[in-house]
């Protein structure tokens, strides 16, 4: 696999799996919520309907995409040395 297609791979899986650990709750000691895992980037708070209560963390957004690119790069490239050991071939 070339490098380009391996990046796009590990950008594309770690922007999923950052909307997904979006849906993942965690209680504050106020009563908010934040959502996102390893570093909460959604944030319900505790407020009226009306005054919109959701704010983003960009910042922790795309940290949190990048530590989750960075994972699963570790695991396509794991992948890839395994399929190529099981073939035989040596890569160089």
């Amino acid at each position: 696999m070339d490098r380009t297609k391996l990046l796009g791979l590990s950008l594309g899986g770690g922007i999923v799996i950052t909307l997904v650990t979006g849906l993942v709750p965690l209680r504050t000691l106020m009563g908010g919520t934040h959502y996102g895992v390893p570093i909460a980037w959604l944030i319900r708070r505790v407020l009226a309907p009306e005054y919109f209560p959701w704010r983003v963390n960009w910042l922790g957004l795309v940290v949190d995409v990048a530590v989750w690119t960075v994972v699963v790069l570790l695991l396509l490239l794991a992948y890839e040395r395994l399929r190529d050991r099981s073939r035989g071939s040596h890569p160089i």
